[in-house]
């Protein structure tokens, strides 16, 4: 028996190496060791379950067929096209931690080399190597805590290629391990539970693909939200010792249930900025759930007892694990599948899938905040 170590993808490669972040500038480095933070990662991060060299084999050529096979199911149920198969890895929780140091990288890089720029002193070479050595341990820290509970992931960041048919392609990554314990500690069909969680990340693929100038908008506010937070360090820095300060007040009272710490440092304009952001989020999650279910027993003949067990699942965490969700904001990534499933389900129960689709048409048809929460407004304002 071997457990799950070494980083695996659907063509044998090295996924560690083979996204090792690429290209920046030498004011980014010098506040994150992106290198470190990978190599962090992969230490901390917790093995997988123990499985034979024959049962990790097939878990990832499945995963692999799967996520082509899904294409189409996804394309039927929404009228999203995607060309099938391009882009997908199956990755380790090393894996999956290593591509989100690029897709970090990525995001980050204009935004901390302006800030950078703005400095009034620059760190000298030596205080300049042990903080940025310091920051990427903290960023390395906190992907080895995540990537052992992602199931899958459309990487919107990250390095990116040319499809075929000339869009911009992210990466899909599913995360082999991680699906394997789920579907073991749920004990639900292994094929049916590996089918489902790729339809529901098919779908995202199909989400951007079909539209690309989506990845465009969520690269550009996501970049303008950070340069933002990043502009004003001291503002930040004061804002988050008095969040840290009531920080046992708050958990203690409930009021922080599902804020993460950036939300407790932000501005009146930050958090509008971030809820914009959020709900966009929501849509593409929650329609996500929606397909995962929607495509039908007919393809995942046990989706009912599934989608019974994953909701009990998610809820079912102990109190340390809640609470650390509750302080990364994760409790919120929770609320946007559900508050996201259920705009989609309204919106497509009142008008039908088509005409939901100019959801994508263009920046100015995304939903507001306000109106994940009043799915008609969104049709009134929309369709008329």
């Amino acid at each position: 028996m071997t457990a799950y170590g070494c980083p695996v993808t659907a063509d044998g490669a090295d996924a560690a190496d083979g996204h090792r972040a690429r290209g920046s500038s030498e004011a980014v480095d010098s506040l994150v060791d992106w290198e470190f933070a990978a190599r962090t990662a992969a230490r901390l991060v917790r093995p997988g379950p123990t499985v034979s060299r024959d049962e990790a084999h097939t878990a990832v050529e499945q995963l692999r067929a799967f996520a082509t096979e899904a294409t189409a199911h996804v394309s039927a149920t929404t009228g999203l096209h995607a060309p099938a198969g391009e882009g997908v890895l199956v990755v380790d929780r090393a894996g999956w931690a290593t591509a989100n140091v690029d897709a970090f990288r990525t995001l980050l890089a204009p935004a901390v080399a302006r800030a950078a720029e703005r400095r009034d002193r620059q760190p000298n070479a030596v205080a300049a190597a042990i903080g940025s050595r310091v920051t990427g341990a903290e960023v390395g820290s906190l992907l080895a805590f995540l990537a052992s509970r992602v199931l899958g992931q459309y990487d919107v960041f990250g390095e990116a290629d040319t499809a075929a048919d000339g869009t911009v392609a992210g990466r899909l990554l599913l995360v082999a391990p991680n699906v394997l314990q789920a579907e073991r500690e749920m004990d639900v069909d292994a094929r049916d539970f590996r089918m489902w969680v790729c339809l529901h990340e098919e779908t995202h693929r199909a989400q951007f693909m079909a539209n690309p100038w989506l990845r465009g908008h969520m690269v550009e506010r996501s970049r303008a939200l950070v340069e933002d937070l990043l502009g004003e360090p001291g503002a930040v820095v004061d804002r988050l010792t008095a969040a840290l300060r009531h920080l046992p007040d708050l958990v203690r009272s409930g009021e922080a249930a599902g804020t993460g710490l950036i939300e407790l440092v932000q501005t009146p304009e930050q958090r509008r900025a971030l809820a914009e952001l959020t709900a966009v989020m929501s849509l593409l999650e929650g329609h996500a759930d929606v397909v995962m279910d929607d495509v039908g027993p007919q393809v995942v003949p046990s989706v009912a007892e599934i989608r019974r067990k994953f909701t009990r699942r998610r809820a079912g965490r102990g109190a340390l694990d809640q609470l650390l969700r509750r302080l990364l904001g994760l409790e919120a990534k929770m609320r946007q599948y559900a508050d996201g499933a259920v705009f989609v389900r309204t919106v497509v129960d009142k008008v039908g899938m088509e005409s939901f689709n100019a959801v994508w048409t263009s920046a100015e048809t995304l939903p507001a905040p306000e109106e994940i929460a009043d799915p008609g407004a969104w049709v009134r304002r929309v369709h008329g």
